[in-house]
C-alpha cells in the first residue's frame, strides 16, 4: 500500500486518535492502530465483530466499514499484524446487504473533517444511509400549514393533557402500535399531528407505503411517508408518543391491583338527540355519572328514559373507580359544573314536563382535566368558568 492509501485512511480513523506525538511512529501509523483498537473494544465489548445493517448502531456500522477497509490493505494488515489477538484481520471483507445499506463515504469524510480535537468520537453524532437521507430530506421539506388555526386548539388540548397526566410520553416501540389519524408525537423536540393518512400505495422497492398528512406545533405540515416517519423516529432518541388513556379509561389510584375492590365506573356520554338545541351543541354537551354495574346495560333503554332525553347516547370516555365512594364522587361532578348544568325540559313519554339535572354544557377535555385533579386532589382548589370554558383557582 502506498503512502498516499495509508494516509486517506488514516484521515478517516482521525476521530479515533489520540494527540499526536513527537517521535515514534508516524501519525497516519498511530492513528490506524488507535482506530483499530476501538474496534477490538467493541469485539471484546459485545463478543462479536461489529457488523453492517440500518438496525445496527451508527457506531458498529463505522466500525464495520473501517474493518473492512483494513482487512483489504495489505500495509494496514501487516502494520496491526502483532496487536490482532482476537483474529480480526483474518476475516473477509464484509459488503451490505443491499446499497440502501451502504454507509455514504462521502457523508462520512464530511461529519469527520475536524473532529480530531478534544472531544473525539462524541462529537460524531451521525452517518446516514441513503435512505435515511431521504427521510431527513421530506422531514425538512415543509411548508407553512395554511389552516393551523383549525388545529391551534389540539395541540393547546394535548399540551395540557401532558401536563396533567391524562396523557402519557411513551416511547416509540417498533411494531407495537400503528401510526393513526389522531395520533400525536414528538419529533426533533416539536410536536406532531396526524391529521391524515392516505391509501395504501406501492413503492418503487415494491413495499406497500402510505402517504401522511402530518401538522406541526410551530405552525407546518408535511406529506411524508408512514415509513419515513418511521424512520425519522428511529433516528431520534427522544422521539416520542404522546398517549391518551386506552379506551379513555384512567384508574384512581394507579393501576387496580389484584386485592382492590373495583366500586364503579365514571362515564360521560353524549346525546344522539334530534332536540336542535342538543343537536346544535352536541358536541359539548355531556352527561357525567357514576354505577356500580356496566354502564352499557345502564344505557341500554336510553331512548324510553328522560333521564337520557329520550334518545340513544354514546359513551365518551370512562374511568374506573376503586375504593372510591360512588354517591361523593358523582355530587362531587354536579357540584362542579353545576354552573354550566343544561337548562331544557323535555316532555316524558307521558307527556310530563321534566329537567334532566345531569347534563352539563362541558368540553370533553375539561372533565379529562376535572379527572386528573379529582385524582391528585388538586380540585379542591378549582371551579368551572362556563364563559371561559375552563377550570380556574378557586
Amino acid at each position: 500500500m502506498s503512502n498516499s492509501d495509508l494516509d486517506a485512511l488514516a484521515a478517516e480513523l482521525a476521530d479515533f486518535a489520540p494527540p499526536e506525538q513527537k517521535g515514534g511512529r508516524p501519525a497516519s501509523e498511530e492513528r490506524v492502530i488507535a482506530g483499530f483498537e476501538e474496534i477490538q473494544r467493541f469485539t471484546e465489548l459485545h463478543e462479536r465483530v461489529p457488523q453492517h445493517g440500518e438496525d445496527r448502531d451508527i457506531f458498529e456500522r463505522l466500525y464495520a466499514v473501517r474493518l473492512d477497509r483494513l482487512r483489504v490493505l495489505p500495509d494496514c494488515r501487516a502494520l496491526l499484524a502483532s496487536l490482532d489477538h482476537q483474529g480480526l484481520l483474518a476475516g473477509a471483507a464484509t459488503v451490505p446487504a443491499t446499497a440502501e445499506e451502504a454507509i455514504d463515504i462521502d457523508d462520512l469524510a464530511a461529519e469527520l473533517a475536524g473532529v480530531g480535537g478534544a472531544d473525539g468520537i462524541t462529537v460524531l453524532r451521525h452517518v446516514r444511509t441513503s435512505a435515511e437521507k431521504r427521510a431527513a430530506q421530506e422531514i425538512a421539506d415543509r411548508k407553512p400549514c395554511e389552516d393551523f388555526e383549525t388545529f391551534r386548539p389540539l395541540f393547546e388540548r394535548v399540551q395540557t393533557e401532558v401536563k396533567t397526566g391524562l396523557r402519557q410520553s411513551q416511547p416509540i416501540e417498533a411494531g407495537r402500535r400503528a401510526i393513526e389519524t389522531g395520533d400525536f408525537f414528538v419529533l426533533d423536540g416539536i410536536t406532531l399531528y396526524v391529521a391524515e393518512v392516505g391509501e395504501p400505495l406501492k413503492t418503487t422497492a415494491g413495499e406497500i407505503d402510505r402517504r401522511l398528512r402530518l401538522v406541526f406545533s410551530n405552525g407546518t405540515e408535511s406529506n411524508l411517508l408512514l415509513r419515513s416517519l418511521q424512520r425519522a423516529f428511529y433516528d431520534d432518541p427522544a422521539a416520542r408518543r404522546l398517549a391518551s388513556p386506552e379506551s379513555g379509561q384512567l384508574s384512581f389510584g394507579g393501576e387496580l391491583e389484584a386485592d382492590d375492590v373495583e366500586s364503579g365506573t365514571i362515564y360521560v356520554l353524549r346525546s344522539l338527540s334530534d332536540h336542535p338545541y342538543v343537536a346544535q351543541h352536541r358536541d359539548i354537551i355531556h352527561k357525567v355519572g357514576v354505577t356500580g354495574g356496566r354502564v352499557e346495560t345502564r344505557i341500554a333503554n336510553s331512548e324510553n328514559e328522560a333521564t337520557y332525553l329520550l334518545a340513544k347516547v354514546e359513551v365518551v370516555a370512562t374511568y374506573k373507580l376503586a375504593g372510591v365512594n360512588r354517591t361523593r364522587m358523582e355530587s362531587l361532578f354536579h357540584r362542579l359544573f353545576a354552573p354550566a348544568r343544561l337548562n331544557i325540559t323535555i316532555s316524558d313519554r307521558f307527556g310530563h314536563p321534566v329537567q334532566p339535572e345531569e347534563w352539563f354544557l362541558v368540553p370533553l377535555f375539561i372533565i379529562d382535566e376535572a379527572v386528573a385533579r379529582i385524582k391528585d386532589g388538586s380540585i379542591t382548589g378549582y371551579l368551572y368558568d362556563p364563559r371561559a370554558a375552563k377550570l380556574v383557582r378557586a
